[in-house]
């Protein structure tokens, strides 16, 4: 049985040519980048490289990006660092954000170098701007922490229109963008953010390697200590074919990214349409429908309470498709999306995250719909 692979929010499949730029750093090119030797600065040149391809994309400078192991490493250096040393009392993000950011904050606060305050959402998970101004207007020497595109459920959030919000009011911005990058443009340039993360397994690069913007102007001390590695921001001989590899992914990315959106909002638009015609009151989390502000390579369904899609997940593994996600916490002692609990989805309703990417096919997307119509106890094999 041949699977079909639509968990692509959790990780992506490695593209070919982002392996071939990595194998001769993984064969030959081993030396030491922190050595001054002639193989330590080969070693050297490429992530320097990598440095600037990576910023020539974003648009903005290579001394404003340093590598890490990912995008929970790099959100949790600019909100615990941020917070210690630039004075910032007061967090402001979302009950839907990554736990990445949402951990992070809620354990400033617990130790009471910080206070945390959640954004009001709507049913969707749009962010309520006029509540967000509030709550800076309250709130002098802020850090706004809300993901640009959210992994669970799509919901775009206008980074223009909050970084404005940032500006007037003195604000400091980091945005999540694990989910969106490489799969929209970012110009850094024009954006006002502070801080955005990438992670390169999001866009068909490696896994384990991720970068940080920091504005110029906003530096933090590092969160990683013993070595003078990325500019005395991240100690730690550097992940070489990593960087390399997330570098080629990104290049990748910007090329393809007009072909690949389009091809995957297919995907995404043919899916809804087929699940509407398949299941009798299927619905969706988020605002899917909408693709101007939902993230075009997810989709969170949820399906009718049925005692055939109580194990939703389980049974579409036995059926050789791979997808994530979970129904909102009944209890508070439920293991449950934090995500669709915040939004308050019905908890007796099974949701499951169809995620795309530029490998899949609409011959996949029938096959998923055609299996869902059985599990859902819309038609029953004898």
């Amino acid at each position: 049985m041949k699977r079909i692979y639509l968990d692509n929010a959790a990780t992506t499949p490695l593209d070919p040519l982002v392996l071939e730029e990595m194998l001769p750093l993984m064969r030959e090119q081993f030396g030491n980048p922190s050595s001054i030797h002639g193989h330590g600065r080969v070693v050297r040149s490429a992530i320097e490289k990598a440095r600037k391809k990576v910023a020539e994309l974003l648009n903005t400078s290579p001394s404003e990006i340093f590598f890490t192991s990912g995008g929970t490493e790099a959100d949790n250096t600019i909100i615990q660092n941020t917070v210690l040393a630039k004075g910032i009392k007061h967090i402001i993000t979302s009950k839907i954000e990554h736990h990445a950011v949402l951990h992070t904050a809620e354990d400033l606060q617990k130790k009471g170098l910080a206070k945390v305050s959640f954004v009001e959402l709507d049913a969707k998970g749009y962010v309520d701007y006029d509540h967000l101004e509030a709550l800076l207007k309250e709130n002098s020497t802020s850090l706004i922490s809300l993901m640009h595109g959210n992994n669970e459920v799509g919901n775009l959030l206008d980074l223009d229109r909050v970084g404005e919000l940032a500006t007037a009011y003195g604000a400091l911005f980091h945005s999540d963008t694990v989910q969106t990058m490489g799969h929209y443009v970012h110009d850094l340039q024009r954006l006002k953010t502070n801080f955005i993360v990438g992670a390169a397994h999001k866009f068909h690069g490696p896994k384990g390697v991720g970068f940080m913007y920091l504005q110029s102007g906003t530096r933090i001390p590092p969160f990683i200590h013993g070595g003078a590695q990325e500019r005395n921001m991240r100690g730690g001989t550097e992940n070489v074919y990593g960087i390399a590899g997330l570098a080629k992914a990104l290049e990748l990315a910007y090329a393809e990214m007009s072909e690949h959106q389009q091809h995957v909002q297919g995907l995404k638009s043919y899916m809804i349409e087929r699940l509407k015609e398949a299941i009798p009151d299927v619905r969706f989390n988020g605002d899917p429908e909408n693709a101007a502000q939902s993230l075009y390579t997810v989709l969170n369904v949820s399906f009718p309470p049925t005692a055939d899609s109580e194990m939703l997940l389980f049974n579409l593994d036995i059926e050789g498709i791979s997808a994530s996600g979970g129904s909102a916490c009944s209890s508070g002692s439920d293991v449950g999306s934090h995500v669709l609990t915040a939004l308050k989805a019905d908890p007796s309703r099974p949701s499951a995250r169809f995620s795309f990417s530029k490998y899949n096919t609409r011959e996949e997307i029938d096959t998923v719909v055609e299996k869902l119509t059985v599990i859902a106890g819309v038609e029953r094999v004898s």
